[in-house]
This record gives structure tokens, sequence and C-alpha cells, in this order.
């Protein structure tokens, strides 16, 4: 069975089934996601697409990582000085 990863900064990034991008990082120990305008660290914290503190780019577009299911070969980015 091949494993389930996607690419964070050029890191394969594995998940289960049914995950989102957010928990997969979690659970990889990832738990910086970017940084906003004032320099802080986003982070994942509410898990359900409400505060927009876990805001990437995943495959070109800019989407909650918390609320977006993972897949295979997908590349996401941190999103930095963002507007918190």
């Amino acid at each position: 069975m091949t494993a389930m990863t996607f690419e964070w900064m050029g890191q394969n990034i594995p998940f289960r089934a049914g995950e989102s991008v957010a928990a997969a990082l979690d659970a990889a120990g990832i738990r910086s996601f970017g940084h906003d305008t004032l320099g802080q660290e986003t982070r994942y914290f509410c898990g359900i697409g409400a505060c927009q503190c876990c805001i990437m780019r995943i495959d070109g577009t800019v989407r909650e990582a918390c609320i977006t299911p993972a897949k295979v070969g997908m590349r996401v980015e941190p999103m930095e000085n963002r507007h918190g």
C-alpha cells in the first residue's frame, strides 16, 4: 500500500483517509502555519473554519486548512504576512 502524503515546504506529510490538512500537519508536529502582518505565528486553533487562523495556500488557492480534506499529492504552503 502506498503511503498517503501531501507536500508541505518540500516535506512529505502523511495523513489518514478523511483527515484535514491542519490535523495532518499537527500530527506531524508542525504547529506554525505561517505569520500575520504583525509577525505573530498563525496556528491550528478552532478546527471548524470559524477563526481563519489556519489559512494557507493549498494547490494555489487560499483555503482554511482545518476544513480542507488532505489529498494525495496536494501542495500546501504557509501564508506569510497575511492580515490576521
